[in-house]
Parts: C-alpha cells; structure tokens; sequence
C-alpha cells in the first residue's frame, strides 16, 4: 500500500492511443476552469476526440469530479508530465485521492503539501514540458484513474508516496544535452501550439493518504486536447460560424446618419 496525496495523476501516453478515453467518463469528470471567470470552458467533440480553446495568459484549473460511491485515485498528466512530481508520466505514479462524490480543482504543479506553480496557457516554447526538454506531448491533459481494492485487516508497512524520488528519477531520465538541444529547435519551428507554463505560487494546501489500487492497470482513463482558438478553428475543430467569417457590409443599412 502506498501513500498519496488527498483531494489526480499521471498517464502513459501510449497508453492513451489504446485505450478509450472521454472528458466524461463513467468514474470521473474533467472539465478546465478558466481561473479569470470561474467558468468551464466549452468541449468541442471532433474525430472522437474532446478539445478546448485556451487563451495565451490565461491561468486555468483542471476539475475533477469523482462520480462514484468510492473513494478513486486519479493521476493527472498535463502535456506528458505528472502534475504532481513532474517525472514523465505513468500510470503508476502518485496521485489524487477523491472521496465519493467529491470535486477537486488541481490549479497547478504540485510543489509541496501547501503550495502549486499555477497552470497558464502560453507558447509551446514557454511550456514547462519544453522548458523540462519534453515537448512532444504538448497539447494534452490526462487522467488515469483507480479503484481501490477493497480493505484486508492485515498490518502492512507503508511505502511514501513517490513525489521528490520521482521528479529525480523524471531529471535523470531527461534527453542528453545534444539531444535536448535538437528537440527544442524542432519546438522552435512547429506551429504556434499552445502549451501549459509553470506560473506564479498559489496556496494550496493537500495533505498524504493511504490507497491501494483494485488493479495495476487504470479502471479508466480520460484525457482532453487543447490549442489556441485559431488554430482548433483552422484544424476543423470549431466550425466557424458566420460572424467568425467576418462582418459583411449592408448596401442598404437605412437612414443617413449624422457625420462626426
């Protein structure tokens, strides 16, 4: 049994190709918070995919919502990276423990019991992915989530959430500096993608739990797209309505108006 953080995460992106995945699932619900307005921002279904639209600066929290009877453990991916350790995710690191029916906003880099770096939505480039020498999996936010096994009444030594050993483990795993060199001129040259930066402190305070997993495997994983606007529009993603065409000149809008 090991220990996790109390109120999501991290995913294997090869995972997510195999696997089905929705931004509502039948364990959990994710939805991205814009922090400026406290609203949700609207999911575009496209090619059985679920996108959102970020506006570059913007500060966002991901919420997720337990919808069982259960307590679930869910490890949160943000662009290829635990949000909780910042080792390359995998489904087997630590994460959040929701209680039944219980909603929880994860607003940032977890960077201690107390504290977050805020999410943001920013250039690729800026990305904390990329700044990390990660950034091919810019774009994507996960969650693979766990039921828990079922209690036995046997003492057993209890292990520490993996958190600071990960996020080493992550940096000794990282790309030789050749290598990271040629990564970040490829990023430099795609197209303006938006990516998720690592922001101001936030006060947010957690606390450890212990959870056993029902299974090695996550019961279910749910992950959602995201980009800048123009660029969901231009991929088809957000059909352009007729305003967004442009405005279209009336030859005969009425009266004469008063000059200036």
């Amino acid at each position: 049994m090991r220990r996790f953080i109390t109120p999501i995460l991290a995913l294997a992106i090869g995972l997510f190709a195999s696997l089905p995945a929705h931004a509502t699932g039948k364990l959990v619900n994710m939805e991205i918070i814009d922090r400026n307005t406290s609203s949700p921002l609207d999911i575009y279904r496209y090619q059985r995919q679920d996108f959102v639209a970020g506006q570059p600066g913007a500060r966002y929290a991901i919420q997720i919502t337990n919808c069982t009877s259960a307590r679930v453990l869910v490890v949160l991916s943000v662009d290829g990276v635990n949000a909780i350790t910042g080792a390359s995710a995998d489904p087997s690191q630590s994460g959040y423990v929701l209680n039944p029916h219980a909603s929880a906003e994860i607003t940032g880099w977890r960077k201690s019991t107390t504290e977050t770096a805020a999410f943001y939505f920013t250039s690729l480039a800026d990305s904390y992915a990329a700044r990390t020498h990660r950034p091919d999996n810019v774009g994507i936010i996960g969650a693979a989530v766990f039921q828990e096994q079922e209690p036995i009444r046997i003492e057993e030594s209890f292990a520490p959430a993996a958190s600071a050993q990960d996020s080493i483990a992550g940096r000794a795993n990282a790309p030789a500096p050749a290598a990271r060199e040629g990564e970040l001129a490829r990023a430099e040259t795609r197209a303006k993608r938006l990516g998720t930066g690592h922001g101001e402190r936030l006060y947010d305070p957690t606390s450890y739990t212990e959870f056993e997993r029902a299974d090695n495997r996550p019961n279910e994983i749910v992950r959602l797209r995201y980009d800048s606007r123009a660029r969901l529009i231009a991929m088809g993603v957000i059909p352009q309505s007729r305003t967004q065409l442009g405005y279209t000149p009336n030859p005969f809008p009425g009266f004469t108006p008063d000059p200036r």
